[in-house]
């Protein structure tokens, strides 16, 4: 029987970051920036870029304060300049059902998957939905396919040892021809590892998007543990969010707050 996979796990690779070469654009320009002090990387990045816009540097910088201008930037409907602030993250512990639903979101998200081609999957492992056993017997029923969707690829792969005498090439591309057809018996259960990367716009829009629907738990998982991993790096970006817990299951769920006059959570 296929054993059951660890809780989503997500973990950052890359953050955002801002380089002192900024200085020489403003000496150019002889003109002065006040970003707040306590300001992330991220944040300084975004105000930067949006600043850039308007050369509102100076005397024509008339918003203060990093947070401020982030969150008048978001209010007015100009984040675009939220794309400049990029993070990686890699994600293990989720379902091939859930990566056909993420990997829909392309504006501003990148992709990297483990290949059922290519990696020999006879040891996959099953992600048990968090509410399985809200339904009698429905546990069973997926251990009984786990076990025959195993079963059938371990059938279907051993016709692989009756490649051997083939040139590496030949055999090499074989292998690949029955891991695809295997692979075709593995249930969306099975346990899948991506690499994402996406710009705190594209974020932002997921968030609201697949972090606040009630019946997709397990996208409401993924969403809880990517906010909390970045919103440290840029408090100002997804402060109008908070994490929630739900009445119905106690899972964790998105909520996006109001805003006062100025935009600000």
């Amino acid at each position: 029987m296929p054993k059951t996979a660890s809780p989503p796990e997500i973990l950052i690779l890359s953050r955002p970051r801002f380089d002192n070469s900024h200085r020489l654009f403003l000496k150019r320009l002889d003109a002065s920036w006040e970003f707040s002090p306590d300001a992330t990387e991220a944040e300084r990045l975004i105000e930067f870029a949006g600043r850039v816009c308007y050369l509102a540097f100076g005397p024509k910088q008339h918003t203060k304060g990093t947070a401020a201008f982030i969150h008048k930037l978001i209010r007015h409907g100009h984040d675009s300049v939220l794309e400049h602030a990029v993070w990686s993250f890699l994600l293990t512990g989720v379902s091939r059902s859930f990566s056909h639903q993420m990997v829909r979101h392309r504006v501003g998200f990148s992709f990297s998957q483990l290949s059922q081609q290519y990696h020999d999957e006879s040891g996959f492992e099953l992600v048990m939905p968090a509410d399985i056993d809200a339904i009698p017997g429905a546990r069973a029923t997926l251990d009984r396919l786990g076990e025959a969707a195993r079963d059938a690829y371990t059938e279907i792969t051993e016709e692989i040892r009756q490649t051997t005498h083939l040139a590496s090439a030949e055999q090499r591309e074989r292998l690949r021809a029955f891991r695809s057809l295997a692979r075709s018996v593995l249930p969306n259960a099975t346990e899948t590892k991506l690499v994402v990367t996406a710009n705190a716009r594209a974020l932002r829009h997921f968030f609201k998007l697949r972090g606040t629907v009630e019946g997709d738990l397990e996208m409401r998982v993924v969403s809880a543990l990517m906010l909390a991993a970045i919103a440290p790096d840029a408090p100002s970006v997804f402060s109008d969010f908070t994490i929630e817990t739900s009445a119905h299951d106690g899972s964790p769920i998105l909520r996006l707050l109001p805003t006062d006059g100025r935009g600000e959570p």
